[in-house]
Formats: structure tokens, sequence, C-alpha cells
């Protein structure tokens, strides 16, 4: 029998509880052992509920057990899980996290911590909640050099466009109803800001290239300028609007971003609605390979977690190599990066918007007093130039 311990009875915390008792004898044949949690670590006590048992308040009490092999943390944020976790591989535990931001913030210094101590740093659940997509990185596959990641990462943000789109309301509305189903918190600004996502492709970027990418080096742009008008002209044009974390790699240089961009229906992401998330590799050999799932969600995430508790079990005293250097990954300056903009202004200006931008493909959506149009191919840099000399309402990249 295998002792863990789970840090954090939260949503995704007593998840994991959860899916062990749920599942406990078909996870205990996949593991080749049985797995018992020994204790879980919270500020709270939990009245009435058969966890209680396994309550404790005082860190060391797990660091320090030397029958507990794994710990499991839930907690979130960066402190105190960051002096946590390394305090556990440096006593010999691997550790299983679903922490993003943990991840983000000291993924290459943890990874190496635990290949010193012959211990495992697990992070399936930080990235795509309940969807397989760091393994296969890991290990499927690495015969091919991966040339784009991108993907809905987010499934709040995802949430409100679908509503949006569908049903044809207003960004506030979409948002307060995704708050009313515990889609949204209370204060959303790390979902709809992008900050989440931009965690997320931050992983996979230093996990696609094997070198550590500084979250705060990405550009970030969320969701909150796009409106109901946006809306009907991507309809108008076939198109819905998704909010993409893309890592793509063009001559040797990378570029990362997150961003709303506009898709049609040749994008394998189009269809990926409400709050899944869709995430789509191209490797240079394999070509295109998509992961779809629920992104986030108390049993899927702890689905998640469980499976790398398993495989920790499985590799107990071997570290599973993760190719993840501390040394810094240099992103391109998102200026030289080539789009084409689905842009919107006021209807007074459409000549001189032909004579800026040349040729022009329009949209006719029906709103009173608006132009829009689809440029051509361009850099950041340059439709920034051009853009200068016009009113603009809003603008959207386009990947179709």
């Amino acid at each position: 029998m295998i002792q863990i311990s789970v840090l954090g009875y939260g949503t995704v915390g007593s998840g994991v509880v959860e899916v062990l008792n749920t599942n406990k004898e078909s996870i205990a044949k996949r593991a080749g052992q049985e797995i018992n949690v020994k204790y879980v670590l919270d500020l709270k006590d939990f009245e009435g509920d058969p966890i209680q048992e396994k309550v404790v308040h005082d860190y060391s009490l797990i660091v320090n057990d030397p029958e507990v092999k794994i710990v499991v943390e839930t907690m979130g944020g960066v402190n105190p899980a960051y002096e946590f976790v390394k305090e556990a591989l440096l006593k010999g535990k691997s550790v299983c996290t679903s922490n993003k931001e943990l991840v983000a913030s000291h993924g290459a210094e943890l990874l190496e911590v635990a290949k010193k101590n012959k211990v495992n740093f697990l992070f399936e659940a930080s990235v795509g909640g309940g969807i397989p997509i760091i393994r296969p990185l890991n290990q499927s596959l690495t015969a091919d050099e991966i040339q784009e990641i991108t993907g809905i990462l987010n499934g709040t943000t995802n949430y409100i466009l679908t509503k949006m789109s569908q049903e044809g309301v207003g960004f506030e509305t979409a948002l307060k109803d995704a708050q009313e189903k515990g889609y949204a918190e209370r204060n959303p600004e790390a979902d709809i800001e992008g900050y989440d996502a931009c965690r997320k492709i931050a992983i996979l970027t230093s996990l696609a290239y094997g070198m550590h990418v500084n979250f705060e080096d990405i550009y970030t742009e969320g969701i909150t300028k796009i409106t109901d008008v946006d809306i009907r002209y991507a309809k108008e044009a076939g198109a819905v609007i998704k909010m993409f974390g893309t890592s793509k790699k063009v001559d040797n240089k990378v570029f990362a971003m997150i961003s709303p961009v506009m898709i049609n229906s040749t994008n394998p992401l189009y269809s990926v609605n409400d709050v899944f998330n869709g995430i789509f590799v191209k490797g240079n050999l394999l070509g295109d390979v998509m992961f779809y799932g629920a992104g986030a969600g108390k049993l899927p995430t702890a689905s998640a977690v469980v499976s790398d508790v398993v495989d920790a079990v499985k590799h107990l005293g071997i570290n599973i190599m993760q190719i993840w250097s501390s040394k810094p990954l240099e992103l391109a300056d998102i200026n030289d990066s080539v789009h084409r903009y689905f842009v919107r202004i006021p209807k007074e200006e459409e000549d001189k918007a032909r004579e800026v931008f040349g040729a022009i493909e329009t949209i006719d959506a029906g709103v009173y007093g608006d132009f829009g149009f689809i440029t051509g191919e361009m850099t950041e840099r340059e439709y920034k130039e051009k853009a200068e000399n016009l009113i603009i309402r809003n603008m959207i990249r386009v990947a179709f």
C-alpha cells in the first residue's frame, strides 16, 4: 500500500479523494498496489465528512512522515505551495499538482529538484483539466518537432463566447450567466483577461521547446472588448470568435500569444463550445493532432491528478525525464507575427480604409453607421501603423 497526502481540500482536492474512493480497485490494478490517503492538509475542519479523521493543519507532519511517498498539491497559488512542494521533493517525495500558477512560475526548477532526488514532479492537470496533453508532449510526440500549439485553454471564456454567439447576448449578460452557473468566479479577471490561459500556453511552450518561457513575456489580450456587434459580423462571415492560446515556431522564432481570434469551419477548434477545451498540435512529421474534452471541473481535473499519482507509484525511485530546462526561451517580438485582421470602423471612414489597407474583404452585417472588413496578411507592426490613420472601433485577428 502506498501512502499519499493531499494539500488543500477544496474543489480539486476533494475530487482527488472522491476519484480514489470511487475507482479504488481499478486504480490499484493500474498502479500495481493500493493507494491510501493518509493525510489531508487544510486550514479548515470538515465536521461530518469522513475525511475529518485525516485532516491536519501542520504541513511538517506530512513532509516528515517517511510513510508518505507522494504529495498531491491542489492548494492553488504560488505561496505557500512552492515552499511545500520544493520541500517535499527535497525529502524524496514525488509531487502531483493541478496548480498552473506554480508550474508556470517554477516548473523548470522543480523538475530539476525532482530529477536530482530521483522522484517526480507531475502536472498533467495544470493545463487542460481532464484532457491529457502534458504526457503526450513528453512521451507520445517526442519523435516530432512541434511547429504549433493552439488551444482553447479556458472553459469560462469559451462558455461566454459560445453564449454570445448562440444567443446574441452581450458580454456582461453572458458573464453574469457564467457566474450564476458556477463557471466564472465572482472576480473573473484571471479568466476574462486571459491570465489563466497565458500560464497554460507558457507551460505548453516550455515543454514543446524544452526551455523556460516566462508567462509575463507572452502578449495577452482578453475578451472584454468583444461585443454582440462583433459577433454579428463573425456570423455574417460564417465564422465564430474564440479565445486562443497560440505558440508557433516560424523560421526558428517562437511566437506566443493569447487573444480572441475569428475562425471559420475549416479550423479544427471551430466546434469546441461551452466549457469544453480543445488543443491543436502540429508536428513536422506527424501533422495535425487534436485533444478535446472537459478542460475544468472537479472530477475531470481530479482524474488527471490521479493519473499522475498512478504514474508516480509506478515510477517510485525512478525519475520520468521531462525536457524543460531553466534556460530562458526568448520569444519573438509579437509585432513581427503575421495575421489577417477583422476591423470595425465608422461608416464614414470606408474610403480612407480602402486607401490605407488596399484590397480588403468587406462584411455587411447590417449594423447602422458601421463598416467592417478583413485585411490581407500583414505583420502586427504594419497593421498598427495603418490603423493609426483610422478610428478603430474594434480589431480581432483572423485565422482563415
